[in-house]
């Protein structure tokens, strides 16, 4: 009787494994050594496909990319500047909170991953289309980047201790309720990352107002931002 064939090694293959190591124990936990055990390969065999750990790593955060919706920025779309950018927010930071891990090699930026330069790409030329001057466009991505990574790095609420006894009301009277936190993670977190959201947009949205009434109401690249509540 023939022995069932291996499947054979691919870079989706050596990505798949990569990111379940990185999602379950964390970026140190991946080697071409421990990636190689995982699929039943020689160690070798995997420099067919990356040079070393460091582009495996880079194909794991680009896989990741991937995942964030990129929909709102087509020009078909109607949602305006604004509403885009929060919509890709929520997008970008689902995708990282489900690979928290792995957020410290995206937030060195794009480099040369395709997925990640789409992402910048998208972002970029819908707030130049928007009418944003492209130096600002520019700031606006790196804005955006910072806040979304940032807030993806770690959990404000899980960064207390569900312990009454750690917060004595003598050393911090404004913190006897922070054990409960912890059980409120997930709102706290997700409010949190809302209401920075919207005192961003806010003031972005103050920033085109002036720029609008500056280059004049004939300049045809800039679009009228829609009231919201």
């Amino acid at each position: 009787m023939a022995r069932p064939r291996k499947p054979l090694l691919s870079r989706d293959r050596i990505v798949g494994a990569a990111s379940a190591l990185v999602d379950t124990e964390g970026l140190d936990a991946v080697s071409t050594r421990r990636l190689a055990a995982v699929l039943g390969v020689s160690g070798p065999s995997l420099y067919n496909h990356f040079r070393n750990k460091e582009e495996i790593l880079d194909a794991v955060a680009d896989a990741v990319s991937a995942q964030v919706d990129l929909s709102m920025f087509e020009e078909s779309d109607p949602r305006d500047w604004r509403e885009a950018l929060h919509d890709w927010a929520l997008s970008y930071r689902a995708a990282l909170a489900a690979h928290p891990h792995i957020v410290p090699v995206l937030a060195r930026g794009p480099g040369r991953r395709p997925a990640g330069l789409r992402v910048a790409d998208a972002v970029f030329g819908a707030m130049v289309g928007a009418g944003w001057p492209p130096a600002q466009a520019t700031r606006i991505g790196a804005l955006m980047r910072y806040f979304i990574t940032g807030s993806a790095l770690g959990s404000f609420a899980g960064g207390f201790v569900d312990d009454e006894t750690a917060y004595d009301p003598a050393d911090y009277p404004h913190l006897g309720q922070a054990h409960l936190l912890a059980d409120h993670r997930r709102q706290v977190d997700e409010g949190a990352f809302e209401t920075g959201m919207r005192a961003l947009l806010d003031g972005l949205a103050l920033q085109y107002e002036q720029y609008a009434r500056a280059v004049g109401d004939d300049a045809a690249t800039v679009r009228p931002v829609p009231n919201r509540p």
